[in-house]
């Protein structure tokens, strides 16, 4: 994904196909990281939902985050997984597995470091901090 001189992180990463083609990848990496899967809700949450019908949500709020003019239509962050129990450490290897997508997809540093601080302000509703 080459980044442009375009003015919005959206537009920088190119757009919701470059976008989705990242997410795409993504998702389904996480969906067999025996990292996460570990975690017996999580497993069970990524064989209860489609990986299509995730890969459209995750791409309509990265669209959306980045400045697009797509709308989200899932849950908060919170209600999406707080019942999850997710780890401090489970949460490390969503974002290697984040880093390694962004790294195939050669997105540039100041796009990838956007990107993580974008992922980074949901931290708090995602993971479970009384959990090691």
């Amino acid at each position: 994904m080459p980044a442009q001189t375009n003015n919005t992180l959206y537009e920088r990463l190119g757009g919701v196909y470059s976008i989705a083609a990242v997410v795409d990848d993504f998702i389904d990496r996480i969906m067999v990281d025996a990292r996460l899967n570990t975690n017996p809700r999580l497993d069970e949450a990524h064989h209860r939902v489609t990986a299509a019908g995730f890969k459209y949500l995750v791409t309509e709020l990265v669209c959306r985050a980045t400045g697009g003019p797509q709308q989200y239509t899932g849950r908060t962050m919170r209600d999406s997984h707080h019942h999850l129990l997710i780890s401090k450490q489970e949460r490390q290897a969503f974002m290697d597995d984040f880093h390694q997508t962004l790294d195939k997809f050669k997105v540039p540093r100041q796009e990838q470091d956007e990107l993580k601080g974008i992922v980074e302000s949901t931290r708090s509703d995602i993971v479970d901090t009384t959990l090691g």
